[in-house]
């Protein structure tokens, strides 16, 4: 086959990569993007399988790669598209209209698969734009040289066209610092003295973190209004009842130091952390409805659900607000479950219903054979290894046992076989809220395992055996090897 077979295709793809990133300029990484239903599918259709490795393996990394999937697909799609219109164009004997066709099939589809207006022009706009410097960029002659220079041209305006679209929207996504709400006094209080008893350890982050961790399923999150928010509780209720955003708003709320852990984390791994949520109890909305069953299942707008005993509600939270200012988008604004004591997973963000349940039933992670709605497991981590300028090493992390606290952190540092306290940070207020530890000692001539435990404030010892992530959470004494 010859190479010039491939250059229509090529020129398609580049219509479809032009069509994303057209999109994306307008629209940004909204619910509109025209890549969102197929990046979220990517996920959501996936095997729990593929899933769980690529939660417990890949981490991060795996999110990543199903995101690129997305928009990979969603340029393949769009680009057969634009490619089958200005075929279907020129066999009807309308080659001179061949860009125009196809540029009005992508916006069609775009609009179909978005429900935007804007971001089916954005799409449309960077198709014409390919379509447009292919024909000016292309003059008559030799067909093979011609063949190559619309392939050439095609992608080098696709590529433009992405760079553009992912330039612009990171100047203009982020508001200024005083466009911002002022931090409220009492909370600004709360993180001085957040500030103030953190350990000053290079390399560990301070008590309420500086990058809060975030797991979604969907690639593109959801963005609801305010305005529009609303929170259904029904089911096994008495009584039926919703409230806007502005009802929230009018109720007292308070400012709780809170920390969360994922269920499929790594021993060792970084996500958990803490933060101060602004809140109201849920009790408070939940008492009026009148609540006649023992299971509850919340339910988000990006389509999550997750079940739990109705119990775990009387110590939750509604919240409205991180580190004194609006819930951020990512973290599931405008309104998310705060569960104390509970696996990240059961902290429903962007929540949207409250369904009372008579009988036990099955959660979006359940269904795919985790585990993670019980309390989280002990942990001490080790985050931080310093070689002080005395001599010795200095060795730090988090430890959290969710509602029980963290009453101890021992430190081996002969792979198990003596123990020494470490240091610990002075307790923040709050009934769910890690602690820092720290241990300094003179390191033995050669490489040695430095093993970490916690004993949380019920005195239970944090389980020795190592225990994978999948499928109730990780757990077990983290351990590393401190080289000379």
């Amino acid at each position: 086959m010859d190479r010039q077979d491939f250059v229509p295709a090529l020129v398609a793809l580049a219509g479809g990569v032009a069509a994303v990133a057209g999109s994306y300029a307008t629209v940004g990484d909204s619910p509109a993007f025209v890549a969102a239903p197929i990046a979220n599918a990517t996920v959501t259709l996936a095997p729990s399988a593929l899933v769980t490795f690529a939660i417990t393996v890949l981490g991060d990394l795996g999110s990543k790669l199903a995101y690129a999937s997305g928009l990979g697909l969603t340029a393949v799609v769009l680009g057969v598209v634009a490619g089958a219109a200005r075929i279907g164009a020129r066999r009807a004997g309308r080659p001179l209209v061949a860009p125009v066709v196809a540029t009005v099939a992508v916006g069609l589809v775009a609009a179909a698969l978005s429900g935007s207006a804007a971001s089916a022009v954005g799409a449309a706009v960077g198709v014409a734009l390919v379509a447009t410097v292919v024909a000016i960029g292309t003059t008559p002659g030799d067909e093979a040289t011609a063949g190559s220079r619309r392939a050439v041209l095609a992608t080098v305006a696709a590529l433009s066209v992405g760079a553009l679209a992912v330039g612009g929207r990171r100047v203009f996504r982020t508001p200024p610092d005083d466009e911002l709400p002022p931090v409220p006094d009492d909370v600004a209080a709360m993180l001085d003295e957040a500030e103030a008893k953190s350990l000053a350890v290079e390399g560990l982050e301070p008590l309420v973190s500086d990058h809060f961790y975030t797991v979604d399923i969907a690639n593109v999150d959801p963005r609801p209004a305010r305005e529009d928010w609303s929170l259904r509780i029904h089911g096994a209720v008495g009584q039926e009842t919703t409230y806007t955003f502005d009802d929230i708003d009018a109720m007292e709320h308070e400012h709780r130091f809170e920390t969360l852990r994922c269920v499929g984390e790594t021993l060792n791994g970084r996500k958990l952390d803490t933060a101060v949520w602004t809140c109201v109890p849920l009790m408070d909305l939940l008492d009026p409805a009148d609540l006649q069953g023992d299971y509850v299942m919340l339910r988000a707008a990006d389509g999550f659900y997750e079940e739990f005993p109705v119990d775990a509600l009387e110590t939750g939270f509604l919240a409205v607000g991180m580190n004194g200012r609006p819930l951020p988008r990512a973290h599931g604004s405008p309104a998310r479950a705060l569960i104390p004591g509970h696996w990240g997973e059961i902290n429903v963000k962007w929540l949207t219903e409250v369904e009372i349940l008579d009988e036990p039933a099955t959660g979006y992670w359940e269904e795919r054979g985790w585990h993670g709605t019980g309390p989280v497991n002990t942990v001490a981590k080790l985050w931080a290894e310093n070689r002080l300028d005395d001599g010795r090493v200095e060795v730090a992390g988090p430890a959290y046992a969710g509602i029980r606290g963290v009453e101890r952190v021992e430190v081996s540092t002969d792979g198990g076989a003596t123990w020494h306290d470490a240091d610990l940070s002075d307790p923040l207020p709050g009934d769910d809220v890690w602690r820092q530890w720290v241990y300094r000692y003179d390191p033995p001539g050669g490489a040695h395992e430095v093993v970490v435990r916690a004993t949380d404030g019920l005195g239970t010892l944090q389980p020795r055996d190592e225990r994978r992530a999948y499928p109730s959470g990780p757990s077990g004494w983290v351990s590393k090897t401190i080289e000379p």
